[in-house]
């Protein structure tokens, strides 16, 4: 028997449509020029969000400023390389001084450079991997968070990776800092409450620039073992990402949610073959920022 909404004290939703709307609100995406992050960022601009773009290159993120204002919302490109840690504080002066305000923080560039045996990591390799996964992240949301703080509250969502939780061989640096981010989601959640949520998204493979190089035969072998049987779609990580971002979800913080189709259910590849991912492969080019994996090279987008 159920009690009526009246007396569990539940209020009624008149405009459930509403919960999902950013009209009027700021929002920040880090490797927002491809990938999960392009699709991120136009997703909010179509809910009525006011968007910053951010990557390292300005070109690239001014193309897709570009692009979003043809559509009717308002964006701005604004270049800056998150693994730079005293660089982070002139970009959050920017956007409050263009803007006044950021109500959502969406940290999702990321590295994940190629490498042979794990010997071969370098110190640099390594330190490069920890700065744009883990340690740009936190700084940004504590920038950012303590700022939604006195402003009365905000979102923040950290792109994570399945690879935190079922790392193989090729990924051991890049999951080790997705671990990290899933740990500084809860933390930060606690330290920015009540007033701003933080959560986490943590993607599966996704079909973006990373797939161009999967042999797609050995893929859809492996995507059999998948309970959805195949990977993502680049917009398929909009729906939880505007949850988080959104009054839909202001009851969920210190959360990390997955969007994998099942694949962390999969058995784990070994890290041999190059060729065809691992179900943590999020969706990214292992060749530059972009999404929460990228960059062999130091070509950060």
């Amino acid at each position: 028997m159920h009690e009526p909404a009246e007396t569990l004290g539940m209020r009624p939703i008149d405009d459930v449509a509403g919960l999902f709307d950013l009209s009027g609100r700021v929002a920040v995406v880090t490797g927002a020029t491809r990938g999960l992050g392009l699709a991120i960022a136009t997703g909010f601009a179509q809910a009525g969000a006011e968007l910053v773009v951010v990557s390292r290159k300005a070109d690239a993120c001014e193309e897709v400023a570009t692009a979003l204002r043809a559509r009717g919302a308002r964006a701005v490109g604004c270049a800056c390389h998150v693994g730079n840690w005293g660089g982070l504080g002139d970009l959050v002066d920017r956007v409050y001084r263009d803007f006044g305000r950021i109500d959502v923080l969406v940290n999702n560039a990321g590295i994940s450079p190629v490498y042979g045996k794990p010997s071969e990591v370098t110190e640099e390799l390594f330190d490069k991997v920890i700065a744009v996964n883990l340690k740009g992240p936190f700084r940004l949301a504590a920038l950012v968070g303590e700022r939604m703080m006195a402003a009365g509250g905000g979102s923040i969502i950290n792109v994570s990776s399945t690879g935190a939780i079922r790392p193989t061989s090729d990924i051991i640096p890049y999951a080790a800092a997705k671990a990290g981010v899933n740990a500084m989601t809860v933390g930060l959640a606690d330290a920015l409450g009540p007033r701003v949520r933080v959560n986490a998204i943590m993607p599966g493979p996704f079909l973006t620039s990373i797939s161009r190089t999967w042999d797609m035969d050995l893929f859809a072998e492996r995507a059999r073992t998948f309970p959805l049987r195949r990977a993502g779609a680049a917009e398929e990580i909009v729906g939880a990402a505007l949850y988080l971002a959104g009054d839909a979800s202001s009851y969920t913080t210190g959360a990390v949610l997955t969007v994998d189709g099942g694949a962390r259910w999969s058995m784990p590849g070994t890290g041999d073959d190059r060729t065809t991912p691992h179900p943590s492969a999020d969706g990214t080019d292992s060749r530059g920022e972009g999404d929460s994996r990228a960059e062999a090279t130091g070509r950060l987008t």
